[in-house]
């Protein structure tokens, strides 16, 4: 990659912001571009990308904000993206002329390190030297003159959240892009030895490589990283040939790692540098900070305070998106009816009212949730204690091949699988983080909570047990709840020991400073949440809505069917009686008269909605839906079902809860019924089998809620596992998974219980 000798003529100057978590990065990309950023995915990658403008003098600075990252060795598919921008790979739309390294002022020494790489680049490189304020407070004094002179850069003092210092840091970032690359002091942090061993790289080096600092000492450093594959393009075959006699030589020296002479080296000409440039004004004392990190990270304390906090999380996200999703559900039947009185009865209207109002009303009902979600993360995240949290829970995930960043996207999860699969961004490790997206879908979600009331009201014994104190109900619902639990244990398991088997990364977390959270970072973060799903996931929900409609309205016709004949003539001929004594209301005039002959027509519709939910019920099963059903008894039989719960579980597809109402429809008691409706229990009791036995049981209800605490019966979450992983393969992998584990686990149950109560 070659720099551009001078951007002074150019009207626009490319600057990457780049930084460790936490130092305060996103405050001072959004302090400087505000309104004008975009953001968007990297091309094949799940990775954010935000880019935003802001004019400085005559020139306009185009600031790309890449994700945190520690170092210039990634581990995460995040730091991967930081690193391939740097590089001018294919993400990148043109290399960076400007360098912006935000730095922590009151933590120098860590940051520094990320520093230290980047200025290996020889780019033109400008240091933010951001939370002055928290620095002063802490007595440190910063000579800014000494560090500039050590690091070859403009090093410029701000306070991103209070907007200070940015108009001297625009200024310092144009006389940067005016700097040539050799102008660039050259940095070298390393002993004599390694230093040789750099110089004899650089001399068989091609002479083309634009970045043979930094190549030769990330291919010396970083032995199988993945930053090593793309960069030999830059280098040679003799330099590959010498780059494991240097290694060894280095190794050599002392028992310690390739990577750890590197660390060693650079915290060394770190350290010299602090202590020349970093002056303690005041004898230091234990921050306020420390002390409350004691109890917040105690063993007992800490945990009592986590659970406080997760526990009024998910009260936020299930209870506080309740009335808002209530309203939207009201809104979307608002709007069915509203196209129900324009559209005449019949196939376009059942399409929009069934078919897309549904559909986006699937969509929109999710909203609430997911806002309520990142709401609460990017508050627990901006104040610092989403790290503390995650540091403290990390000694009980570690024990099941987890950490504790996959405690928030987890118990999320219980809520809706949907915001806990987006909440696994907060995840570094990229193993950890697929697997916590495939097990998150286990835990039991609020739509599951319909199938488990409707079976346990109607099948489930009202029993007490312990003097009363414990209700068989009730266990049974903690059961279900459980089940998935102890299920996302058991695949945790197999996928660390069989699967994924390479060593987890260690859980190494930085504990941020605290602070009030910034208002407007915490409202663009759960717009920009909210905006992800519905442009990710949405046009997919629709789409399968659509689809599992058109399913279950295809074929209207029911050829030769002497029961449909009867009904269809039963409905025409009361319909007609109804209109007669229409006519006879409006010609009455005696009040009791016309009160009788109200109720008769009234009693007539109720008769006429009976008959016409027979002849729905008769035109499902006829239906294509309603046929794969029947092509899948076989299939289910073993689970005790027959081809009307088999097409009830197929028609729940792009929700769980569906099977409720489409089990209305079956039984003839119509859509429009939920999991509490007396008379959908009374039927689905009364229900036989073509051998006149019952088709529900207690087995069967076992077997039926068994099946949904652990099937992917849900479309958006895996619409919302495809844009996380940018891959079809994990939603197929995580439906196929789900699907077979319900369906032994299922098996079993009915078995087992079918022995036990006969």
């Amino acid at each position: 990659m070659a720099a551009t000798e001078s951007t002074s003529t150019s009207k626009v100057i490319n600057v990457a912001v780049l930084g460790n978590p936490n130092t305060g990065k996103s405050t001072l990309f959004n302090a400087l571009t505000g309104a004008t950023q975009r953001t968007g995915n990297y091309p094949g990658v799940t990775v954010e990308r935000r880019v935003g403008r802001v004019k400085a003098d005559d020139a306009e600075l185009l600031l790309t904000d890449l994700p945190g990252t520690y170092s210039l060795c990634p581990r995460s598919p995040d730091e991967m993206v930081a690193v391939q921008f740097l590089l001018g790979s294919e993400i990148a739309e043109r290399p960076p002329d400007v360098l912006l390294c935000v730095v922590d002022a009151s933590n120098l020494k860590r940051n520094l390190f990320l520093v230290s790489q980047l200025l290996d680049l020889g780019l033109p490189t400008v240091i933010a030297l951001n939370m002055t304020d928290v620095a002063q407070r802490r007595g440190l004094e910063i000579n800014l003159d000494k560090l500039a002179s050590e690091l070859g850069a403009d090093v410029v003092p701000v306070q991103a959240h209070r907007r200070v210092g940015l108009d001297s840091l625009k200024q310092a970032i144009q006389r940067a892009a005016q700097q040539r690359p050799t102008a660039v002091n050259p940095h070298n942090p390393f002993p004599a030895a390694i230093g040789k061993s750099l110089e004899r790289l650089k001399a068989v080096c091609p002479d083309d490589c634009s970045l043979k600092q930094f190549v030769v000492t990330r291919m010396l450093f970083d032995g199988e990283g993945t930053v090593t594959d793309r960069l030999e393009r830059f280098v040679n075959q003799p330099f590959l040939e010498n780059l494991p006699k240097e290694k060894e030589c280095i190794l050599s020296s002392d028992q310690i790692s390739i990577g750890e002479h590197e660390s060693r080296a650079r915290y060394d000409w770190i350290s010299k540098l602090v202590e020349e440039a970093v002056h303690q004004r005041t004898p230091t004392r234990r921050a306020w900070s420390a002390r409350f990190d004691d109890w917040l990270t105690h063993p007992v304390w800490g945990l009592a305070v986590a659970v406080v906090v997760l526990t009024a999380m998910f009260q936020l996200v299930f209870y506080l998106a309740e009335p808002a999703s209530t309203a939207i559900d009201w809104f979307q039947s608002l709007s069915g009816a509203m196209v129900a009185a324009v559209i005449p009865e019949g196939m376009l209207q059942s399409l929009l009212t069934d078919g897309v109002v549904a559909g986006v009303g699937a969509v929109l009902v999710f909203l609430p949730q997911i806002m309520f979600l990142f709401l609460a993360l990017a508050l627990l995240e901006d104040s610092g204690y989403l790290a503390r949290a995650s540091y403290l829970l990390d000694k009980f995930l570690s024990r099941l091949g987890l950490s504790g960043s996959s405690t928030f996207p987890l118990l999320s999860s219980f809520a809706c699988a949907i915001p806990g699969v987006m909440a696994a961004r907060v995840i570094r490790d990229p193993r950890e983080r697929l697997i916590t997206i495939l097990v998150a879908p286990l835990m039991s979600c609020s739509a599951r909570l319909p199938v488990y009331v409707l079976m346990i009201s109607a099948f489930v014994p009202n029993e007490r047990l312990l003097g009363g104190w414990l209700g068989l109900q009730g266990l049974t619902m903690l059961a279900m709840y459980s089940i998935g639990v102890i299920a996302a244990i058991v695949v945790v398991w197999v996928i660390r020991r069989l699967i994924l088997r390479e060593s987890s990364t260690e859980f190494i977390m930085e504990l941020p400073n605290y602070k009030m959270p910034q208002g407007g970072l915490v409202l663009r973060r759960v717009w920009e949440g909210a905006w992800a799903f519905v442009q990710g996931a949405g046009t997919l929900i629709v789409a399968v809505t659509i689809l599992v409609w058109a399913a279950g309205y295809f074929p209207q016709e029911i050829p030769d069917n002497p029961q449909a004949a009867a009904l269809t003539t039963a409905i025409e001929e009361q319909e007609i009686r109804m209109a007669e004594l229409q006519i006879q209301l409006e010609a009455v005039t005696d009040t009791s008269e016309r009160e009788g002959l109200a109720l008769t027509i009234a009693e007539i519709e109720e008769e006429v909605a009976e008959l016409q939910n027979e002849y729905g019920a008769l035109r499902f099963s006829n239906s294509y839906l309603g046929r794969c059903g029947k092509w899948i008894e076989p299939v289910v039989e073993p689970l005790g079902w027959d081809w009307r719960i088999g097409s009830a579980v197929i028609a729940a597809f792009p929700a769980r809860e569906v099977v409720v109402s489409t089990m209305g429809v079956i039984f003839g008691l119509g859509g429009e019924i939920n999991e509490e409706n007396e008379s959908l229990r009374k039927k689905i009791s009364n229900a036989r089998r073509p051998d006149g036995s019952p088709l529900f049981t207690l087995p069967v209800a076992l077997s039926v809620m068994v099946f949904f605490a652990l099937c992917a019966q849900c479309a958006s979450t895996l619409a919302v596992i495809k844009r996380e992983t940018n891959s079809w393969r994990w939603p197929v992998v995580t439906f196929v998974y789900m699907t077979t584990l319900a369906y032994v686990a299922a098996w079993a149950v009915y078995q087992i219980s079918s022995r036990w109560f006969g």
